[in-house]
């Protein structure tokens, strides 16, 4: 028999329901932090027609589909050569799902997705969000108007297996019985070199949620991956200064500034191209595994199942390919990018790396750690072929 799990026990991690909703934006609305970030987003605000249009939504789904939808879109028009989604024809008609993909930036990954998906007529998900970047309390009052909820990150060891089956039982919950589609990220925290991988870790977690066995558990999630292909990182160079930073002191830890540092340059940054690719739905390869297969055995064929169709569907821009050549030494893409192509890379990774002021400034180090980022996806999807 199925275990229903009473919704008063995910008050602590779930997004706002909608008769707070009102309540919450009023908070909001008073918070000194949040007007500052509206004014350093949108300069030429009018602040009062702004918390105006604010107070009209009553629901959460009013608050995404209106306010955040043009919030996301300006930041687009503003940060973005293009914004585009295919794959529209690999979703589950009227399913709600769990989209599974790599993860680039911090706050646009979903953000992005989100309204791709409302064009396209699939409606908006649940986004999970971790709560070490709820720096201020009105960044985690904002994220939960916007549908998300929160993946605890810092609790302590005796209660991490608790936490986890928690979150898994609010995502199982929320696609059986809320009937929502939910995002989360493949891993924790981004893939800081763009080596993109599904960590068992994820998946042990979401299989928590079941009663079933790992492939029944799972196959009721309805995993659908995701692929993410920006054209530029505008954080590649925190990414590379941070790789130093923990080779150079092995107890670095980024700081909440340095957090907010990320969101702020990946928001507001150039991004040039970006892409997202909705994969095949997994549960046909999930019946094809054998669930006898011993435990970690098994969530890695699982996570390679969903590697797979990421790196299948990456969408590729002259930059990978002469990053591709130039951390190799080939021309094996040469046919890909013409010398213009080859010389705004260059000065873009330049104009990166100045950027970077850092005691004992390791050039070369960084440089590599750059091109890597870039070659990496190129890299896995050409091992993926074979």
């Amino acid at each position: 028999m199925e275990k229903i799990t009473p919704s008063r026990d995910f008050d602590d991690i779930r997004p706002l329901n909608d008769d707070e909703v009102s309540a919450a934006i009023d908070e909001l609305i008073a918070a000194p932090g949040f007007r500052n970030a509206v004014n350093y987003i949108l300069p030429n605000v009018d602040w009062e027609a702004f918390t105006r249009r604010m107070r009209q939504c009553r629901t959460k789904e009013e608050f995404k589909s209106t306010f955040s939808y043009d919030a996301v879109m300006t930041i687009a028009r503003h940060t973005t050569f293009s914004l585009t989604i295919s794959g529209r024809s690999r979703l589950p008609e009227k399913t709600p799902c769990t989209f599974i993909s790599n993860h680039r930036d911090i706050v646009l990954d979903a953000a992005f997705l989100n309204v791709l998906l409302y064009d396209i007529g699939h409606g908006l998900t649940q986004v999970a969000i971790g709560d070490n970047l709820l720096i201020h309390p009105w960044i985690k009052l904002l994220v939960r108007i916007n549908n998300s909820f929160i993946v605890k990150r810092d609790v302590p060891v005796r209660r991490m297996l608790e936490t986890s089956r928690t979150l898994s039982s609010y995502i199982h919950h929320t696609l059986r019985h809320t009937k929502e589609s939910v995002w989360i990220a493949q891993r924790e925290g981004r893939a800081k070199d763009s080596n993109d991988f599904t960590q068992n870790a994820v998946l042990k977690m979401l299989n928590m949620g079941g009663t079933e066995d790992i492939l029944t558990n799972l196959t009721a999630l309805n995993i659908v991956p995701v692929a993410i292909s920006y054209e530029f990182d505008p954080c590649d160079y925190l990414k590379a200064q941070e790789f130093q930073l923990k080779r150079d002191r092995p107890d670095y830890v980024k700081s909440k500034r340095d957090d907010l540092l990320n969101m702020e340059t990946g928001i507001l940054q150039n991004k040039g191209r970006v892409h997202f690719t909705i994969a095949s739905p997994v549960n046909p390869a999930l019946k094809a595994l054998n669930g006898k297969m011993e435990k970690n055995e098994l969530y890695s064929a699982i996570a390679s199942v969903i590697d797979r169709e990421i790196y299948a569907h990456y969408r590729f821009y002259p930059c990978n390919y002469v990053a591709y050549d130039m951390l190799y030494h080939t021309l094996r893409f040469r046919a890909n990018y013409d010398r213009r192509d080859k010389n705004i890379f260059e000065t873009y990774l330049r104009q990166q790396l100045d950027k970077i002021v850092i005691p004992d400034r390791d050039e070369t180090f960084l440089r590599t750690r750059m091109l890597e980022m870039y070659s990496n996806p190129l890299k896995n999807h050409l091992e993926n072929k074979q």
